[in-house]
């Protein structure tokens, strides 16, 4: 396969809140070992619990860089206090690539290069127009989007990033649900969320999985996984794909969906590997062939 064609990954942002030494350990060995072009490295959920990665972000970045991959930061999804817009505004203002995840973010860094996170609804040519005009240079669109709809994006802009793996980011709230469902405060929350390191699972009444909670995030419960998408979106000019961490061992998930869109591999076999994992979820491709976001692959063949 030659480079231009040659379908890049990236690695999103940790979503949940795991403790410091796992965090950092889990850089160091993507940096180490994971087939990974970018990594999105940073807090998008929750402000409270950035003081505990502070020191070690700045380890991590340095480790990633050294192993050769580009490093951008991922800001709040749902910026409300004014320490948070402060330092989303610090961060617009500094020299490094930065991923926005709401549309004020968005404005700070108008003119500059940036990435657009899946957080923000770019589901059709004029949204992707507009914030292309605004200097993004890389969009990782939403998961809920089919093929045909990524494909007509994919033909305005080079960067387009697609959603390939993982909890889908469904919505963010003001709310923790986690604080909630533990009988806490959301002030005094106890950081209650590090028990669940790839979220909550939620039941509907007759007590079948639908959701997954991570404090403020609602996700999906399912694990989308893109395997038998990837070179479809691959000939549609999507450019890279995008894995979500969990807690599953997230280097061989890279290096399944390197060999999958490199194709040394079929989707079966991708499949395969990837059910050997400890998956957060049933794996689903349903939005992508515009199902519901809920339908396993194995239901819908």
């Amino acid at each position: 396969m030659d480079a231009i064609s040659r379908m890049g990954l990236t690695l999103g942002p940790v979503f949940f809140n795991w403790p410091a030494k796992i965090w950092s350990d889990f850089y160091a060995r993507i940096a180490d070992e994971a087939e990974i072009d970018r990594v999105v490295i940073g807090e998008a959920v929750c402000s409270k619990r950035e003081p505990f990665h502070q020191e070690a972000t700045i380890a991590a970045i340095e480790r990633l860089t050294r192993a050769g991959k580009e490093v951008a930061i991922a800001t709040l999804a749902l910026p409300t206090m004014k320490r948070e817009t402060e330092a989303i505004r610090a961060l617009a203002e500094s020299d490094m690539l930065v991923e926005a995840n709401d549309i004020a973010t968005v404005y700070l860094l108008e003119g500059k290069p940036h990435i657009v996170g899946p957080f923000l609804n770019i589901y059709n040519e004029a949204a992707l127009g507009f914030h292309l005009g605004l200097g993004a240079t890389r969009v990782c669109l939403p998961p809920e989007l089919p093929i045909s709809s990524i494909a007509r994006m994919a033909a305005m802009c080079d960067g387009v990033e697609v959603f390939a793996f993982g909890r889908s980011p469904l919505a963010i709230s003001a709310r923790c649900y986690h604080a909630r469902a533990h009988g806490l405060p959301k002030d005094a929350c106890k950081y209650v969320c590090e028990v669940d390191p790839d979220g909550m699972t939620v039941e509907t009444l007759d007590g079948k999985d639908f959701l997954a909670v991570n404090g403020v995030q609602t996700l999906g419960h399912v694990c989308v996984a893109a395997t038998r998408e990837t070179k479809a979106l691959r000939d549609a000019g999507v450019a890279s794909l995008r894995l979500s961490p969990h807690s599953c061992d997230m280097v061989t998930v890279a290096k399944t969906f390197r060999e999958l869109a490199d194709e040394k591999i079929s989707s079966a076999d991708a499949e395969a590997a990837l059910k050997t994992l400890r998956l957060p979820g049933p794996l689903s491709d349903g939005f992508l062939r515009g199902l519901p976001g809920a339908r396993l692959i194995d239901e819908i063949d």
